[in-house]
């Protein structure tokens, strides 16, 4: 196992604090609370044709839809080298094991979801589906920290547990483009994106493997791609989807590293290619965004509990292991594929039970996918119960028997 970049623990141990203070206040204090994350910081300039009159700037939409997509920027960079690059883990035949446990995990995490919510589910406001995408995204950082404890920081689990993680978290947050029943989609924003990143690549991305040495440096200073990733932004925002999804169409356009290091792996702090040099000024000032984040949407009413909360702990400790080995059962019975070398099926059914821990994106999807607060509030305090499954595992691991 390659060495992983200490940030990913930060960004745990930050994620969790901003929740942690945001708890003490909710509970504390409530209205104080909600005063100040829903408090609006400055009018938008924006005529109705760009952004609807009803958004404002808010510390929670600032948050989660400005400053959230730097971090799935980094997660979608990781995705996307896993991909394209020589030696990636996604790349070619490589990449079927961890999308069919992929989808599988997030395949039974729906459908436990739709079948004990049509069981037990009494809020007066939820129909039939209501919430569905909710339990698709997971939580990379609390995962992976979760997952070095248990595994131990040099175990090639770790590798797939990383894998699955961000494909759920990025397919949590398709899943909610498609959850925005109240926003008028207007597609013909996405033109936007798309001319962005065409434009920047035919000008500059294209050029970083040219014989000229004036055209290969043009295509490594980091302005263009700024200016395309703020046009991109614009768009996808003004299209009425996630802002937190703005940054990822650009990423194919930037240049990157001839070959894959790994997942956040510690050795691409020493390569320069724009891609990677936007990812080394991102690390520092996301530790800051993930305890923003923690503290406008991780607050958690200990008083919320509802039917909803059993729901949500069915969905993510029930559907998303079960799911999860189902998946790779299929690639390795029906498809005959090879589970990675050190792996085993326990070590798979334990990287299942942590992606059962749910926080960032479907925290994230709560305010769309789930009508009404009272359910919604229940929950996130499921998705905060979540957590035990870290601690649960550390404990059932300690008291195996040693072989």
């Amino acid at each position: 196992m390659y060495r992983v970049s200490s940030f990913i623990l930060h960004f745990a141990r930050a994620l969790l604090a901003g929740s942690l203070v945001a708890t003490l206040w909710v509970n504390l204090d409530p209205a104080s609370y909600y005063d100040v994350m829903e408090h609006g910081l400055f009018p938008l300039p924006f005529p109705g044709w760009i952004v609807a009159d009803h958004v404002r700037a808010t510390l929670i939409t600032l948050t989660s839809d400005l400053l959230m997509a730097f971090f799935f920027f980094l997660l979608g960079k990781e995705l996307w080298e896993a991909n394209m690059l020589e030696r990636g883990a996604l790349h070619g035949r490589r990449g079927a094991l961890p999308f069919m446990a992929t989808m599988g995990a997030v395949g039974g995490a729906v459908l436990v979801w739709l079948l004990v919510s049509a069981l037990i589910e009494t809020a007066e406001e939820a129909s039939f589906g209501s919430g569905w995408a909710v339990p698709v995204g997971c939580d990379v950082v609390i995962g992976y920290a979760i997952g070095r404890r248990l595994f131990g920081p040099q175990h090639p689990a770790l590798h797939m547990l990383l894998l699955i993680t961000i494909g759920a978290e990025l397919a949590g947050l398709l899943a909610l483009a498609l959850m925005r029943p109240d926003e008028a989609l207007r597609l013909l924003w996405l033109l936007l994106p798309l001319a962005a990143a065409a434009g920047v690549w035919l000008l500059y991305g294209r050029h970083a493997r040219s014989e000229r040495e004036t055209e290969r440096q043009r295509a490594l200073h980091l302005w263009p791609y700024v200016v395309a990733g703020a046009l991109s932004w614009t768009g996808v925002a003004a299209a009425g989807l996630p802002g937190a999804l703005g940054l990822l169409p650009v990423i194919p356009a930037i240049p990157h590293a001839r070959r894959a290091f790994g997942l956040f792996a510690e050795a691409e702090e020493f390569l320069h290619d724009p891609l990677n040099r936007f990812a080394h000024l991102l690390m520092r000032p996301l530790v800051g965004v993930l305890f923003l984040f923690g503290l406008t949407r991780g607050g958690i009413d200990l008083g919320a509990f509802a039917p909803t909360t059993l729901v949500t702990l069915a969905a993510f400790w029930i559907g998303k292991p079960l799911g999860l080995m189902a998946g790779t059962l299929i690639a390795l019975r029906l498809f005959g594929l090879p589970l990675p070398q050190g792996l085993t099926l326990a070590d798979m059914a334990r990287i299942g039970a942590i992606a059962g821990i749910g926080f960032t994106v479907p925290v994230l999807s709560l305010d769309t996918a789930i009508p009404g607060g009272a359910m919604a509030e229940a929950a996130r305090l499921g998705l905060a119960l979540t957590l035990l499954a870290g601690p649960l595992l550390l404990l059932l691991s300690r008291a195996r028997p040693s072989r």
